[in-house]
């Protein structure tokens, strides 16, 4: 039995990337029906501020200095949220495009996890390493204009080229992906029926 992580990246009930994850949810449920899958929406999840204190507090202990209970108990915090990731043996992520990015919950949840010795290692040797390797994701990208590759406009997709980057700098190799766009046109509930059929067909061997 398989344990299947899917991180929700928005917050609408309406959003045309949630529809289509969880098609593909659906299509990979009747394939996999004892696999495990977690929801985790990032708009509800308690996140912590990954701010000055907790950015100390990681120095402190990664590099054995003297810390705080307080400073302690933060990390531990990081370091559970980054553990529940990593026990997953299968991902899924649901998001929107956010001023031609992701949406900052998601952002703030990709900061947490992404830390030396636990998501990536570096040496001077290899250089970085990705530690998060041998599962597949699927990600579900959704946006209001139209970003095809080879155009002017993809340059400014810092949505789906981010994650890719960031998913492959953490050891992802196998990343399967739906995009649904244009979104704001007459032509979305199309665009949106046409991906919900290929994420049924990718989750039937995912």
């Amino acid at each position: 039995m398989s344990k299947v992580l899917y991180l929700k990246g928005s917050p609408r009930d309406r959003s045309h990337s949630t529809a289509v994850a969880e098609a593909f949810i659906d299509s990979y449920k009747q394939k996999n029906p004892d696999d495990e899958i977690k929801v985790l929406n990032v708009f509800e999840k308690k996140l912590p501020a990954f701010d000055g204190f907790i950015i100390n507090a990681k120095y402190n202990i990664m590099h054995g200095n003297d810390h705080s209970d307080a400073e302690k108990n933060a990390w531990k915090e990081v370091e559970e949220i980054i553990e529940e990731f990593k026990s997953a043996d299968k991902y899924i992520i649901s998001t929107g495009m956010w001023n031609f990015g992701i949406p900052y919950r998601l952002k703030q949840y990709i900061d947490i996890i992404t830390q030396p010795g636990y998501t990536f290692s570096f040496s001077p040797e290899e250089g970085y390493s990705g530690l998060i390797t041998g599962k597949p994701i699927f990600i579900s990208y959704a946006r209001g204009g139209e970003y095809p590759p080879g155009t002017d406009a993809e340059n400014m997709d810092f949505q789906k080229r981010y994650l890719d980057f960031l998913l492959g700098f953490i050891g992802f190799t196998d990343i399967k992906s739906v995009v649904i766009e244009p979104t704001l046109t007459d032509q979305a509930q199309k665009k949106r029926e046409e991906a919900i059929e290929k994420a049924k067909e990718i989750a039937k061997s995912f």
